[in-house]
């Protein structure tokens, strides 16, 4: 079948190389479902790190227009997912670089060099998901007082689910710096926590 006679639902259906493959070959609905795909997560990502929302519209606009000038470049080797979340990394850098302005998980220690999550429950009470919502507030609230470059970390971690390996690629930073920052970020979260006058943490 050729890329011309896919239909918009036969479009739905590609995998992101797929997608990717269609779009360079001239289907502009290839690429409008690719922005449909992550579109939402990252505005998330961008929001967490700018604090502002139309600033991330304006920064994932711009993403996405990196990503489609410079879809030909793009590497199987890699996710297509870490490749658009390491040019979301880069653009939102630019901009608090350029504006010099100033999660939704946190982990605890299991004692044996592990990290466990700990704030979902399935199908909470009605007093159970105020106190997660109240959680997550604070946790939101700790994770903007950390320095850029822990937050992002967190949130890559944490809020989009990337691996060590992916956190790695989409920063540019070596993966024992990725996991020592992790590392740091965790304890500064920990120790703001306990200025908050939360224990056990």
């Amino acid at each position: 079948m050729s890329v011309q006679s896919l239909t918009i639902d036969q479009i739905g259906t590609l995998s992101d190389a797929e997608l990717i493959h269609t779009s360079i070959g001239g289907r502009e609905e290839s690429f409008e479902e690719l922005v449909r795909r992550y579109q939402r997560p990252i505005v998330g990502y961008i929001f967490r790190m700018l604090g502002d929302y139309d600033s991330s519209l304006d920064v994932t606009q711009e993403v996405f227009i990196k990503v489609y000038n410079s879809l030909h470049r793009y590497s199987s080797d890699y996710k297509f997912s870490t490749w658009l979340y390491r040019i979301a990394h880069n653009a939102t850098i630019d901009h608090i670089r350029r504006n010099s302005a100033n999660t939704q998980s946190i982990e605890t220690d299991c004692g044996d060099g592990s990290y466990q999550l700990q704030i979902e429950s399935r199908d909470p009470s009605p007093e159970k998901e105020r106190e997660r919502k109240e959680w997550k507030a604070e946790i939101e609230a700790v994770v903007k007082r950390l320095p850029t470059a822990y937050r992002e970390l967190i949130l890559l971690r944490h809020s989009q689910d990337l691996s060590y390996d992916e956190i790695a690629e989409v920063t540019g930073l070596p993966l024992g710096t990725v996991k020592n920052r992790l590392f740091r970020a965790r304890e500064m979260m920990r120790e703001i926590f306990i200025g908050r006058g939360f224990t056990g943490i």
